[in-house]
């Protein structure tokens, strides 16, 4: 550090000179274009159904560096999905990014800063409520200068394929829309089933899961020595958890017509 005498004073202005630059100052633009250089970064998509009493569906994104454990993310964000579009994008530390998406009924924050994080927690870095019918979107991630560094059609039915018990036969041949209506009438009836459902027809619909390999023998004895109400609480948010919900309202229709015809399940 120096001191500078002055060589002029006014009222507004004091008149210095300067005979040499600073050694900060003469590296500083190395190093700011060195901290700035883009990171191999991938764009993390995860999807959460509709639900039947709000009529939305949400979708987390995540701007995340490339070498993180996918898992580890995926853990955090259940019971939400993950939607796999590809995911390879650059992006540079500290930047501002947004995200756009037409069909969106709400995405928050408006903007963020990226960081280069690597856990051990995740937080999704933009939010995206949608209306419940929406199947597909567009999403656009853009920096700050509005340059689209990366932008997709996302099929949103996508993780609703995850089911858990890959040889459940009987919902694997359902169509992911088709599946998307039988989950949403399921879970609207779901108190009075629950209510109103005996427990002889509990245990037949407990075998007929068990033959359609949507539980496993095991979950079929420890639901089976509940209470009435505890087995039929059980068994309804067992089939909507492993998105299964239209072969219990076929097996439902089968064992026990008029309680279904009344709840609308026929």
């Amino acid at each position: 550090m120096s001191i500078l005498e002055p060589l002029e004073i006014t009222d507004t202005h004091v008149v210095v000179k300067v005979p040499h630059l600073s050694i900060f100052g003469l590296v500083w633009d190395i190093v700011k274009r060195l901290w700035t250089k883009p990171v191999n970064g991938r764009v993390l998509l995860f999807h959460k159904p509709a639900n039947p009493v709000t009529q939305t569906q949400k979708l987390n994104v995540f701007l995340l560096p490339r070498n993180i454990d996918i898992d580890e993310v995926s853990k955090q964000q259940q019971p939400y999905k993950n939607i796999k579009p590809s995911s390879k994008c650059k992006l540079i530390k500290d930047q501002i990014y947004s995200l756009d998406c037409p069909e969106a009924s709400k995405i928050q924050p408006e903007k963020e800063e990226f960081d280069l994080e690597f856990g051990p927690n995740y937080d999704p870095m933009f939010e995206i409520w949608l209306p419940a019918n929406k199947r597909r979107v567009i999403l656009t991630v853009q920096d700050q200068t509005q340059i689209v560094l990366w932008k997709r059609e996302v099929d949103l039915t996508d993780s609703l394929e995850e089911i858990p018990q890959r040889n459940n036969q009987a919902d694997d041949r359902v169509p992911a829309e088709d599946r998307v209506q039988a989950e949403e009438r399921l879970f609207s009836v779901r108190a009075q089933f629950i209510s109103r459902v005996s427990e002889p027809v509990l245990n037949q619909l407990l075998d007929k899961l068990l033959e359609c390999r949507i539980i496993n023998d095991a979950e079929m004895h420890s639901i089976k020595t509940k209470a009435r109400d505890e087995k039929a609480r059980d068994v309804i948010d067992t089939v909507l958890r492993k998105n299964a919900s239209s072969a219990l309202i076929a097996a439902h229709r089968e064992v026990d017509p008029c309680l279904s015809r009344e709840l609308n399940l026929n």
